[in-house]
């Protein structure tokens, strides 16, 4: 293959010379020059605010990352995807998730679908369907009420919903329990059915095609357990337990599910970026149809941003041309998501997917192979846990990490104290990142302390910071569902843009599938069905070690 010339544009390569004059500048030396780098470097938008003070950059270097931007058609690029042309060339589809969350755009269409009305119809539905359970009006075969929900998927059908849920919390049902299920291990699924009860257990199967390996494996071992464990339980029974979120009329009704019951979405709706669609179900049976509502105007408030605000101003943007320096000029290899909030605890987890499997691509658009490194790795945990794990990596590690904290501004607890506690314990990691601590510093901390001056020498080296660690502060007033809307379309319009700076298709994602093909080969070894093609010395004797343990 030849290589795509990213990196021999004029504007990567004005960013090169620029990186070459830059990059020996320490975040210190940075601010003790300009005191205004806080109102310089920040930007509000959609209920949050972005800090990004903290990072290796100066006006000159935010002026040609948006040259950079401009050179590569992010905004009519950005204009084609909410218009709904089909930029997901590999598949021949439009990405319209935002058309997901915006109120109806009647002109809107795609492929003769009006796609706004069928959105609209399918979100009544959600709140119909949502009220009922909640209000105790959808009732159990023997007429007991809806106390567990069981949400049965995998990747975005699963990271999505669960997510939010979990952040949240303060908004659920009281008498609704969620629960997801997604690992084909019958560990998973096991030890949820031991929380649960047949008769007031309803099951949510999220599967576009109702033919996911993993969903559809788990879904007939409950609909086994379901018939098993009830009494006096028929088939017929099934339709008030189990409803389905896919497009496949024909397989949810061999399963069992009323059709009435099978909310569709859409082949625009890709599976990282359909938490909005109805695969969104158990979001709104878990916090109820109005919040959800006003969990999709955060993140249209976020669109609305997105798609109108100068580049200079845009949050999605910055955040990531912030990326892309720091990937291709500096050559960090990895991000660190750090919320301090723990109803946040899945949000990295969520982030991993959204950007890594939109993102992580060798080839261009047509094919070439790239010649500049495309999606970190993301990671990360909540503070102050994370504080007390890796962060000392972070800290003094050979690897330079750039750091997303994200934090709310008041507690949706009412203990007293903690939230200053972690607020500070969030603000003090950014300074100490960006500042670290030096050897003179370090030196004159331990001689306060009355060391002999053997010691002081002995520990020097260890009790030294380099700092000069970038990172950027995300802050809210609350976790809302608005505000966590807003939050999520930031980072999915953040993947945008760099895909259409790497040149690369954020929306397909191939590299899923090979493993499970191979998997449905392989499966039918263990099995015992003879393989028409034998594989590699060391899965073939894998395979002949399953087989034995599994007879």
């Amino acid at each position: 293959m030849s290589q795509s010339p990213l990196d021999t544009t004029a504007a990567f390569q004005a960013l090169h010379t620029h990186h070459a004059a830059i990059k020996d500048k320490s975040l210190r030396e940075l601010f003790a020059a300009d005191s205004s780098r806080f109102d310089q470097f920040s930007v509000s938008a959609a209920g949050l605010f972005l800090d990004y003070a903290k990072n290796n950059v100066t006006a000159d270097t935010m002026t040609q990352l948006f040259a950079l931007a401009r050179a590569h058609q992010v905004e009519a690029r950005r204009e084609a995807m909410f218009c709904g042309e089909k930029i997901n060339t590999t598949e021949h589809r439009a990405v319209l998730h935002t058309a997901l969350r915006a109120p109806p755009l009647p002109a809107l269409e795609v492929d003769g679908q009006k796609v706004s009305a069928e959105v609209h119809a399918v979100l009544q539905r959600i709140k119909i369907f949502s009220a009922a359970i909640r209000c105790g009006e959808w009732l159990g075969h023997s007429g007991k009420r809806i106390t567990d929900i069981v949400n049965i998927g995998i990747g975005g059908s699963d990271l999505g919903p669960k997510m939010v849920c979990q952040a949240l919390r303060p908004y659920q049902h009281a008498h609704l329990k969620m629960h997801f299920v997604s690992n084909v291990d019958g560990d998973d699924l096991d030890a949820l059915l031991a929380q649960v009860e047949p008769h007031s257990t309803l099951f949510v199967i999220a599967s576009k095609t109702f033919s996911t390996a993993e969903t559809m494996m788990n879904a007939h071992s409950a609909r086994s357990w379901f018939l098993r464990t009830g009494n006096e339980v028929q088939e017929s029974d099934l339709r008030k337990h189990f409803v389905a979120v896919s497009t496949n009329v024909e397989g949810v009704t061999a399963f069992g599910i009323d059709p009435a019951n099978m909310f569709p979405f859409w082949d625009w709706v890709g599976g990282r970026y359909s938490v909005w669609s109805s695969i969104g179900l158990s979001v709104a049976l878990a916090i109820g149809f109005e919040q959800f509502t006003e969990f999709l105007a955060g993140a249209h408030a976020m669109d609305n941003h997105f798609r109108r605000a100068p580049l200079e101003q845009n949050m999605p943007v910055i955040l990531a041309l912030l990326g892309v320096w720091y990937r291709n000029f500096f050559d960090y290899r990895s991000i660190s998501i750090a919320p301090y909030h723990q109803d946040l605890g899945n949000f990295p987890s969520y982030l991993q997917q959204l950007e890594m499997e939109s993102n992580g691509k060798r080839v261009s658009l047509d094919g070439r192979t790239l010649d500049v490194a495309s999606c970190p790795i993301i990671w990360g945990n909540v503070g102050t846990n994370g504080q007390h794990t890796y962060f000392q990596l972070l800290h003094q590690g050979s690897d330079i990490t750039p750091v997303d904290f994200i934090a709310t501004l008041t507690a949706s607890n009412q203990l007293p104290g903690h939230q200053a506690a972690l607020l500070a314990n969030c603000f003090a990691q950014s300074e100490a990142f960006m500042r670290g601590k030096s050897a003179d510093e370090a030196k004159v901390e331990m001689q306060a302390k009355g060391m002999p001056a053997d010691d002081i020498e002995a520990l020097l080296p260890h009790r030294t910071f380099p700092g000069n660690r970038p990172s950027n502060t995300i802050l809210m007033t609350a976790l809302t569902p608005a505000n966590l809307g807003a939050l999520i379309a930031l980072y999915e319009h953040k993947v945008f843009v760099q895909g259409v700076i790497w040149n690369i298709n954020s929306f397909d994602q191939w590299g899923v599938e090979l493993g499970k093909v191979l998997a449905r080969n392989i499966l039918s070894e263990i099995n015992g069905t003879p393989a028409p093609h034998r594989h590699d010395s060391s899965t073939n004797g894998l395979i002949e070690m399953a087989r034995a343990a599994l007879r």
